[in-house]
């Protein structure tokens, strides 16, 4: 017949997307016409292909026949034992299995994200990660989602919460237990504040310390975080205590903040998961009476299902705590 051969001629070597695309003004091929079509041509026959796909043969034969009819090409000669392909429905074939391929390939990513297999977190910090409810939560959930990447950045509360709302972050875990326009918050975790002093220092004879014992006292702090929330902190208990405050900012980091305290240029104020590390020259000593609230804080507009296993781990690991 004529008619069939100039159909397949017309397609033979043009793409897959090539000629989805031409049709997509008209009606567009399915996934499933596709997928009727390749099952059709492994077995056959339309009989066997609707057994494999548990269908009725009647439905794979509608789909096949309209799929010719959007296409303008015979893709299948019908036999007594069945079917066979034509040259355009060879071509075809090529094309069709490679498509159906990569929306297997894509849809199996996208499932793997969904159950957080995989994907990527960006999570904001302002504790440090030596020890603690934070060191435990990244831990217990890169051993359940070792393929989901967690990139962690400190930084302080406000840039934090910034990033949360524009989702740049999807999880920041900060101190104090306020409200943040915008985002969600979630008290978890407390953790004692700790004064860090020379080995040398007449109050490293203490077991504990009290506001009274630092009144007089040089301190120094970062200018990078957590510097300006330690230098906030100070203020707020030594203001009240009657002595000029000696609070120098330096423009060094967090370790080397610990450094100069060795060195003798004052002292400093730490959290309790900080003090794991050991650094020569110094000690810690407990401030009495003195604990910071963690919070975690995030966007109900952020959709990352990695982030969400985050989040649900953290409270999980909360209740564990709380429990015992």
């Amino acid at each position: 017949m004529p008619a069939p051969r100039t159909r397949q001629a017309s397609i033979a070597n043009i793409p897959l997307a090539d000629i989805v695309a031409r049709n997509m003004g008209k009606s567009p091929v399915r996934l499933h016409q596709l997928r009727y079509f390749v099952a059709a041509a492994d077995h056959g026959s339309f009989r066997k292909a609707a057994a494999a796909l548990t269908i009725q043969e009647s439905s794979i034969s509608r789909r096949i026949r309209d799929l010719e009819d959007e296409l303008g090409a015979s893709l299948f000669v019908r036999h007594a034992g069945g079917v066979r392909l034509t040259v355009a429905g060879r071509e075809f074939l090529r094309n069709a299995r490679h498509a159906l391929r990569q929306i297997d390939i894509g849809m199996t990513k996208v499932a793997a994200v969904g159950r957080a297999e995989q994907g990527l977190i960006k999570v904001g910090i302002f504790s440090s990660l030596a020890s603690g409810f934070l060191f435990d939560l990244l831990r217990a959930f890169g051993t359940r989602h070792p393929n989901v990447q967690v990139d962690v950045i400190d930084g302080n509360p406000p840039e934090h919460v910034a990033a949360v709302r524009k989702l740049c972050l999807d999880v920041a875990f900060i101190t104090g237990t306020a409200a943040w326009d915008g985002c969600e918050a979630e008290h978890l975790w407390c953790e004692k504040v700790f004064v860090v002093l020379p080995d040398d220092h007449p109050l490293a004879g203490k077991p504990e310390l009290g506001w009274a014992d630092l009144a007089s006292e040089r301190f120094i702090v970062s200018d990078v975080a957590p510097g300006q929330e330690i230098h906030d902190y100070l203020v707020a208990h030594l203001a009240g205590l009657g002595r000029h405050l000696d609070i120098q900012s330096q423009q060094v980091g967090r370790d080397n903040i610990l450094s100069l305290v060795a060195l003798g240029r004052g002292l400093t104020l730490t959290s309790e998961a900080t003090t794991v590390a050991q650094f020569p020259g110094i000690t810690y000593r407990e401030l009495a009476d003195e604990v910071l609230p963690f919070s975690m804080v995030w966007s109900a507009q952020n959709d990352n299902p990695a982030s969400r296993r985050l989040l649900s781990l953290a409270r999980s690991l909360t209740g564990l705590a709380r429990r015992k």
